[in-house]
């Protein structure tokens, strides 16, 4: 029965009402009377989707007669709130026993279950066998059979657990009948005044008069969607709780949300107009003056201009431009983490921590693309030269200096153009959801390694950000060793050449060790990018340089007998496989421990990294690819073999110099170092600690793999490549 209450006292009653559960549009109304709000609360009726007049009789009641009716209704719907609250617990004990059951990987057939297909899509389906000891065989609502993992299962209908595979496409029609906005704000309306938070049941039941499979379904997704009025307060498997947010948050998030529709729409319409003057014959064309009647369309207009042609005057004239296709992330606090003489820098990250207790990251790329076309001189050039040559006394980019430096790198305080990859980790370090978009973000601070790590150790409350992305990079590291990663990390050593023309140069030399913490922090979230972009390419079909490292020769229990660090990852690395390169589809990383991996941190100095950048760009712009998987091979080709030679050139100058660093030293100066392994006999090949240079010394008796000794330096002849090296007593 749906009752409607008018100021008359006239009540419409269908007889032809079918009852709640049936997918009917419901939601509460209340009388708009002048009583009080505490009055108005007893009178709260199902107000149902009106249906033709032909099929409602209409009543005429006193006040007396309509005040009997009410409080029979009232009691009515009493008396079915206790029965569906018997029901209600039985549902949720159900819902929790499937959870179980999920965790455990015995879930029975005819589950019907929402997962993740991709990171875009997320469909129902029914639980048909198990795959293997965690995997379900499901049957999706496009009639497609797939495995999937538990964790990409993301809510389980309650009581619908003798579900058909062909009574999903109507289950989904109805549910998509079911869902209005309006229902959350009138929920939002009820639960705020109380703050009381709600489960997606307690929310069926509420807004539908009904907990049954398709109306908690239909509040699970208005729930799942909703940014605005509800937020997760505590995610208990698959049954998350959620609590009103504040009416402030709200007309905020409304305003925001108002605001972004509105200036978007703004800005479709100029581009219609645009587009629209494009196509007219040059007589035809608008005059310049046209454009100039409606200040805001010439503002826009305006900012593009002096956006095309790098002249924008302010802030306000860039994120104008940008808005055309790039998402404003300049609210965020963005780190830039690189060494201290770093010229082009291409990264960046931000964090926070969600509602549900999860953490989302931000790793914000530089975006060079937007700058240049494939095919033209400066892409060209690019190409020949493959990636830029860090050297101890110069750098020469692979872009013209000033583009590369200025144009292209990000700055600190500045609008920048970036890619965003941005990634909510699961409590495990796995991917739970992910995005790829253009952005504009401006950089909050630059840090180098060492500020980096300190602030850390600081644990300063105003760098809460820096703090869960650390957590985040532990989490990462994690996860990726137990999908098999090898922990490859050593010391590295890098050298700085003031003035190499003089007769005795000034030499700085610096050693970072690549567990440092800040290191580990940006290692984790280049290789989390680097597998999100694998995995977008992988989805949607793109060509990219995936990159692979095979493993399968590498027994990695036969080295747990080494010290952790630089001797384990010696003897490991000397072992390992060279990478591998696919374009049509991902390659494992078994060093890495990741499904498919591609480079794209660094596009401002490698192209090939570049080259992922234009195939994405293209795409998220729905422009045709640049280049098919066939031309990316070749451009690898060439470019790989360019790459071969510049780090030969890098490498043998930073020997080099480091060998002249050694000569330097007064005679006598003691250095530790570590043994990594024996050559011959007594002769050890050793890790200078102190250096980060590996070379090769007699070690007296009784001293073993890991053990540290003490070597001087006899003879570092630079020219000749020589370094003899000789242990002496521990002082």
């Amino acid at each position: 029965m749906a009752l409607r209450a008018m100021n008359s006292c006239v009540i419409f009653r269908s007889a032809a009402t079918p009852p709640l559960a049936a997918s009917r549009r419901c939601c509460v109304r209340q009388f708009t009377t002048s009583r009080s709000r505490k009055h108005l609360n007893l009178h709260s009726f199902l107000r149902c989707t009106p249906y033709p007049l032909s099929h409602v009789t209409v009543r005429s009641y006193s006040v007396h007669n309509l005040v009997e009716m009410v409080m029979e209704e009232l009691a009515s719907i009493r008396k079915r709130g206790r029965v569906r609250a018997t029901s209600k617990l039985e549902l949720a004990s159900t819902g929790e026993l499937l959870e179980d059951k999920l965790k455990k990987g015995t879930l029975q057939k005819g589950l019907l279950l929402e997962f993740k297909k991709d990171s875009e899509r997320v469909l129902l389906a029914v639980a048909l066998k198990p795959d293997g000891k965690k995997n379900w065989m499901v049957s999706d609502q496009n009639g497609i059979t797939t495995s999937i993992k538990p964790q990409q299962v993301t809510f389980i209908v309650p009581g619908a657990e003798n579900f058909e595979p062909t009574e999903i496409s109507d289950f989904v029609q109805k549910a998509q009948d079911n869902l209005d906005t309006a229902l959350l704000e009138f929920a939002w309306n009820e639960l705020v005044e109380k703050n009381k938070s709600v489960t997606v049941q307690e929310l069926a039941e509420m807004i539908f008069g009904s907990a049954e499979p398709l109306e908690s379904y239909c509040a699970h997704l208005l729930l799942s969607r909703d940014e605005v009025y509800f937020t997760v307060l505590e995610s208990k498997g698959l049954s998350p709780v959620y609590g009103p947010r504040t009416a402030t948050q709200v007309g905020e998030l409304l305003r925001r949300k108002l605001a972004k529709e509105t200036a978007e729409k703004e800005f479709e319409e100029l581009i219609q107009l645009l587009r629209s003057a494009k196509k007219m014959p040059p007589q035809d064309k608008p005059p310049r003056s046209s454009w100039k009647t409606e200040e805001k369309i010439w503002h826009k207009i305006e900012s593009l201009e002096a956006f095309a042609i790098d002249a924008c005057k302010n802030d306000d004239q860039k994120r104008t431009a940008g808005m055309a296709d790039r998402v404003d992330l300049t609210h965020l606090k963005v780190y830039a983490i690189d060494v201290d003489e770093a010229d082009e820098l291409d990264d960046a990250l931000s964090a926070t921590r969600l509602q549900d207790g999860r953490i989302k990251v931000w790793i914000h790329v530089a975006d060079p693309t937007s700058l240049l076309q494939p095919g033209s001189i400066i892409d060209k050039d690019a190409r020949r030269r493959g990636t830029s040559i860090f050297l101890p006394t110069a750098t020469y980019s692979m872009f013209p200096e000033r583009l590369a430096m200025e144009g292209m790198s990000l700055k600190q305080g500045k609008l920048c153009n970036a890619v965003t990859v941005s990634v909510v980790l699961r409590s495990d370090g796995s991917i739970a959801e992910y995005s790829v978009e253009n952005s504009i973000i401006k950089p909050t601070y630059m840090l180098t390694y060492e500020s980096a790590t300190e602030l850390l150790h600081l644990n300063l409350e105003e760098e809460i950000e820096l703090k869960i992305l650390s957590e985040a990079a532990a989490l990462r590291l994690r996860w990726r060793r137990e999908q098999g990663a090898i922990d490859t990390g050593t010391l590295e050593t890098r050298i700085k050449v003031t003035n190499p023309d003089h007769p005795e140069p000034s030499i700085k030399l610096y050693v970072e060790n690549q567990a440092d913490a800040a290191m580990r922090l940006v290692s984790e979230m280049m290789i989390l990018c680097g597998e999100v972009i694998a995995t977008y390419g992988s989805h949607n079909n793109i060509p990219l340089p995936y990159r692979g490292q095979p493993q399968s020769n590498i027994d990695t229990s036969a080295f747990e007998h080494l010290p952790e660090g630089p001797v384990r990852s010696s003897a490991i690395v000397r072992i390992m496989r060279a990478a591998e390169m696919d374009f049509r589809n991902p390659v494992r990383h078994g060093v890495l421990g990741l499904p498919g991996y591609v480079q794209f941190t660094s596009p401002i100095r490698r192209y090939m990294d570049l080259a992922a950048h234009y195939q994405v760009k293209a795409f998220l712009r729905g422009d045709s690819l640049p280049f098919s998987a066939g031309e990316l091979e070749g451009i690898a080709s060439t470019v790989n073999m360019t790459t071969r030679v510049v780090r030969r050139l890098s490498s043998s100058s930073l020997r080099y110099w480091i060998l002249e660093y050694l000569r330097r030293q007064p005679k006598g100066k003691r250095f530790r170092a570590l043994v990594l392994r024996f050559i011959k006999d007594r002769i050890a090949a050793i890790l200078l600690t102190e250096i980060g240079v590996q070379a090769s010394s007699w070690v007296s008796l009784g001293v073993q793999i890991g053990d540290e000794v003490d070597v001087q330096v006899e003879e570092a002849h630079p020219r000749d490549d020589v370094l003899s090296l000789k242990e002496v007593e521990a002082v």
